[in-house]
């Protein structure tokens, strides 16, 4: 039988309640939530705030209602570095100066993909895509990289939060309205036999009025700045008419060609140790290809553990939202007990839930510290987060090594700490993978 008659649906009531267990839990769920009644408190000893390895840091900041999760941790990479060297208390880079251009290379990247498929129905798959995915907040590793290798960095009190920078659905919602309208013009235009140059003098002028409104919204960048801080001893310091990429190079002076996304997708289709990318994901046009190398889970366990070792904090890419408690800072298995108070299991494995839709990438945030057993195993990892100092303890979250092993998929390490045969993995030829395969997810 396809349908479900209604004789059915009162079978499944009267099954439900025959059960007491169902009854009470009906009530206790109803009233109070599903989290509070499946919070195990018992797996609260697992949520020590102590590690065997702390790399100090300073307070946590705060991405408010903004998806820029992966702009922050990067910049956290580098504030910790810049706080150290300078010997100041605490520092802030700009958020809203990468976030600024960050929108424009999307716009941009977004536009050219446009040009690249203008011979696709709008009723393709390719096109759904691209016209879904435009100017969102989110971000990826490489994504940050490009941005800083061409942009550099500026410190905060240069360009402050605006309010579209904290609060950024709105301004997302008039870009995307405006790049979609752009992207029906151009498409219109190919039609009309339009030459490919002028459809490209069309498309800067396009990316002139997305720059206009981006102003608005964030205010401009300026050209130059003088540096300016005071020490922890009171001493005064300035530089004077820096760029942004001088400011990089003189007081950051990272080399983020040394470092690679090592992801965790344990699926059929994407084998250990090869390297992947994603077509048509990315925002500097020019910039380097978004580059995976994949793993498994306790290679990239290793690596990371070796990058905190050797006093490195180290961004990050996880499912965020599962079995998490945000307002304790708690990432573990054990947080909740959905089977006990629901009766039901859940069996899917980390393929699994990346096959069908139920885990991606969703967040990126820091590592700051790792507990080792006397054997050498680890059991729980420090996390710096970008809510604000509200949420967690101060800001900071625990995961343990468990949660890890099910819900990270992404870490930036420094190629000294890869072996010779992964060195060699990343000189192979790159596996384009679909624009909407699940490791093409951004983290916000």
């Amino acid at each position: 039988m396809k349908e479900l008659t209604i004789e059915q649906v009162r079978e499944f009531g009267n099954k439900f309640l025959k059960d007491s267990h169902n009854k009470a839990y009906m009530n206790a769920i109803t009233s109070a939530g599903i989290l509070k009644v499946s919070k195990v408190f018992s797996d609260s000893y697992k949520t020590k705030m102590t590690f065997s390895k702390e790399i100090k840091t300073s307070k946590v900041t705060a991405q408010n209602s903004s998806g820029r999760c992966w702009l922050f941790a990067g910049l956290n990479l580098f504030r910790h570095e810049i706080e150290k060297k300078l010997d100041i208390k605490e520092f802030e880079l700009s958020q809203s100066y990468l976030m600024f251009y960050d929108k424009l290379e999307k716009a941009n990247y977004f536009l050219e993909s446009i040009l690249d498929t203008l011979e696709l129905e709008t009723s393709s798959r390719t096109i759904y895509h691209l016209l879904t995915h435009i100017v969102d907040d989110g971000g990826q590793w490489d994504m940050f990289s490009n941005l800083v290798k061409k942009y550099g960095v500026i410190p905060k009190d240069v360009m402050p939060e605006s309010f579209h920078s904290s609060n950024s659905r709105m301004m997302n919602k008039l870009l995307v309205l405006k790049l979609r309208e752009f992207a029906y013009e151009l498409r219109e235009k190919y039609k009309k036999d339009i030459q490919m140059e002028e459809l490209r003098n069309e498309k800067m002028k396009m990316v002139q009025t997305i720059y206009d409104m981006l102003c608005k919204f964030l205010s401009k960048p300026i050209d130059t700045f003088d540096f300016e801080y005071t020490n922890k001893d009171g001493k005064y310091h300035i530089t004077e008419n820096m760029d942004s990429l001088q400011f990089f190079k003189k007081v950051v002076d990272i080399n983020l060609d040394d470092y690679v996304s090592v992801i965790n997708a344990p699926t059929i289709d994407k084998p250990f140790n090869r390297v992947y990318t994603v077509k048509y994901l990315g925002n500097v046009y020019e910039g380097e290809k978004i580059k995976y190398l994949n793993v498994n889970i306790d290679t990239m366990k290793q690596l990371t553990k070796k990058q905190l070792l050797d006093d490195e904090p180290t961004w990050f890419g996880c499912d965020v939202g599962q079995m998490s408690n945000s307002e304790d800072g708690v990432m573990s298995m054990g947080v909740y007990d959905f089977e006990l108070s629901l009766k039901i299991p859940f069996t899917m494995s980390k393929a699994t839930r990346l096959d069908y839709a139920e885990s991606v990438l969703t967040h990126a945030m820091v590592f700051t510290g790792v507990n080792i057993c006397p054997d050498g195993t680890t059991d729980r990892w420090k996390v710096e987060n970008s809510w604000g100092d509200k949420r967690g303890k101060k800001g900071y979250f625990m995961m343990t090594d468990e949660w890890f092993d099910e819900f990270m998929y992404e870490v930036a390490i420094h190629k000294k700490h890869l072996t010779k045969d992964l060195l060699d993995v990343l000189k192979e030829k790159l596996v384009v993978l679909d624009p909407w395969d699940p490791m093409g997810s951004l983290a916000k």
